[in-house]
């Protein structure tokens, strides 16, 4: 193994969190290497445009406050490698990972791999994903201001993002397949008490309408399926939430790092350690609850200090 592929720090994922870890950690001269992943620059790099991170008063496009972090770490001496971590050994130092059959070491990691959103499985939903499509109401309930919207899910979440769209938008229905909700009855109250909500019960969507416009692509309905008697209709619709849940991209730690029932991350309370002394976790992969981008650049802030003290405690 070439003497090359030791660092003293990697961070395994990018997004907000892997991406203020690295600057952190730049900055504290550790020269990070970023192990980018499988979406390079994390979820914000399929949202449009993004007008709730502080310091961009009339918003920024996703992608560009992706490539904006990155270029901002690279300056202070961080590395990114367009590959996915595939098997880590972190029974002893320094850590071991793989990646494309090249192996690396570090004397600290930060894992930082985040959450993907749930999907329906349809490929017009991916068609309009940030054109009228999205998983997350706080950060795109405001641009369906006296919209019409539709939420699919039955669970707590599917509640919340509700309740949340519904301080926006006109009329909102929410996309049940089952004839019953999962949420806990005082969720559901509070939802379906509301005059703007309205329920499609036994139903999934089969496929989200839309048109594109000069370049540019607009939602303008659904085909929602009802699966007891098959009847298929098509209803107008501004936007369309998915809130079947997130799966935090945990795989490769199963058996290592401790986590929750739900897969995320454990880590110890007021910090970003792990129950391995030397690895960290930041961002929405050990938040199942916030799932911000300013919460998971806070954490990434965290995790590189904390990863910072307890390798100089070592030397």
């Amino acid at each position: 193994m070439s003497a090359t592929n030791h660092r003293h720090l990697i961070i395994i994922g990018s997004g907000p969190a892997g991406f203020t870890a690295a600057l952190y950690a730049s900055r504290a001269n550790l020269r990070p290497l970023i192990f980018e992943g499988l979406q390079p620059g994390g979820q914000l790099t399929i949202t449009t445009e993004v007008e709730n991170y502080p310091g961009f008063e009339h918003g920024i496009m996703g992608p560009e406050l992706m490539e904006t972090m990155r270029k901002q770490a690279h300056r202070f001496g961080a590395e990114s490698l367009y590959k996915i971590v595939t098997k880590v050994d972190f029974s002893k130092r320094p850590f071991t990972l793989w990646a494309d059959d090249e192996v690396y070491t570090a004397d600290a990691v930060i894992v930082a791999t985040g959450a993907s959103a749930k999907w329906l499985g349809i490929p017009s939903e991916k068609e309009f994903s940030g054109y009228g499509v999205s998983a997350c109401a706080t950060c795109d309930g405001f641009f369906f201001r006296n919209q019409e919207v539709y939420v699919v899910g039955g669970g707590d979440t599917a509640m919340e993002e509700a309740s949340f769209l519904t301080k926006f938008a006109s009329k909102l229905t929410l996309v049940h397949r089952r004839n019953e909700f999962r949420a806990s009855k005082v969720m559901q109250d509070r939802v379906l008490n509301n005059p703007k909500v309205s329920v499609e019960w036994d139903s999934v969507v089969e496929e989200v309408l839309g048109v594109t416009e000069n370049n540019k692509k607009k939602m303008t309905g659904l085909r929602l399926k009802n699966v007891k008697t098959g009847a298929v209709k098509e209803v107008k619709a501004d936007g369309l939430f998915l809130a079947i849940g997130h799966q935090p991209n945990t795989a490769i730690f199963n058996g290592i790092l401790d986590m929750h029932p739900n897969g995320y991350l454990k880590v110890q309370p007021g910090s970003t350690r792990t129950n391995i002394e030397g690895v960290f976790a930041a961002g929405d992969v050990a938040d199942a609850y916030y799932r911000q981008a300013i919460t998971a650049a806070g954490s990434g802030c965290m995790a590189a200090l904390d990863a910072e003290r307890w390798l100089a405690e070592r030397e």
